[in-house]
């Protein structure tokens, strides 16, 4: 069966993770750390064996400190994420930790810090999806004579919007599950996925433009499909080596890079899966549109 049959499939496909992500990240939501929400970090070193998480909370659970996060650090440090504290708690909590607990830092983030990072955060997404989209457009402007740049621009736009979408759908699931909260490496790991995801449609779409002005292929459905086929085995190939990594920094690589590990994960292989299924069968329904 050729690509250009299976298209339709591979549409309905990538409609259904995008609906199972927007679904949950509408019930689950997602949780933003203190980063964006405002609260305090302090960071302590342990002279001795450093509690587990557990023994830690136990100690803590009679404050009302509105602890979020736990995080073990190098090998006997330990940060503590919460509500924004005032110093008689910040002194209370440091004396229930214990005489073998020493302070190294204590940073307070106000609400409207967290406010100014959430639009930052906002803005630059904007900006780096407006920047690619320019590009292509420019890029591509010596088009082949059938697909224009627009349209590779709209495909592309279109790509990137889901390979951010699937991310953060799965964030919400396992931040409701595993107690995962937004964080800056969070925020930086999706900016990063933009890139890598963007890179594997550009290649589809620059085979997809050197065969056209090659004229390989009897139409344009011919042409798409030898072009996914020519770059199916190096896209795979790739992500397969970059997952490697990924999966084994989410395994061994603490509770701290869990959740910058999982964006990437999870956008790597959206941006993988999305450059084969998603943007090649999006340039064939331009061109049927248009009555090409």
């Amino acid at each position: 069966m050729t690509f250009s049959r299976l298209a339709p499939f591979f549409l309905a496909f990538c409609l259904l993770v995008i609906a199972v992500s927007l679904g949950a990240l509408l019930f689950f939501g997602l949780r933003p750390g203190i980063d964006f929400s405002g609260g305090s970090i302090m960071e302590v070193e342990f002279q001795g064996n450093r509690p587990s998480n557990d023994e830690v909370a136990q100690k803590l659970s009679g404050l009302t400190i509105g602890l979020e996060s736990l995080q073990p650090a190098a090998d006997r440090n330990l940060i503590i994420k919460m509500k924004d504290i005032p110093e008689q708690q910040h002194q209370h909590v440091l004396s229930l930790l214990g005489p073998d607990a020493r302070e190294l830092r204590f940073e307070s983030i106000g609400p409207v810090i967290g406010k100014e990072l959430r639009q930052d955060t906002l803005f630059m997404a904007a900006l780096s999806s407006l920047v690619i989209i320019l590009y292509i457009a420019f890029a591509f402007r010596q088009h082949g004579g059938i697909v224009y740049s627009w349209e590779y621009s709209l495909a592309a736009l279109i790509v990137t919007m889901h390979d951010l979408v699937v991310p953060l759908g799965v964030f919400a699931v396992f931040g409701r599950f595993q107690d995962l909260q937004v964080s800056i490496p969070v925020i930086v790991g999706l900016l990063t996925v933009l890139g890598y995801s963007i890179n594997d449609t550009i290649v589809v779409f620059d085979r997809i433009r050197e065969n056209l002005k090659r004229r390989t292929g009897a139409a344009l459905e011919e042409t798409v499909g030898i072009s996914v086929k020519q770059t199916l085995g190096r896209s795979i190939s790739t992500s397969f080596t970059v997952l490697l990594v990924l999966v084994a920094l989410y395994v061994f690589g603490g509770a701290t890079l869990k959740p910058f590990a999982l964006v990437l994960i999870a956008g790597v292989v959206a941006g993988t899966y999305s450059s084969i299924l998603l943007a090649p069968p999006l340039l064939l329904l331009w061109h049927r549109r248009n009555g090409a």
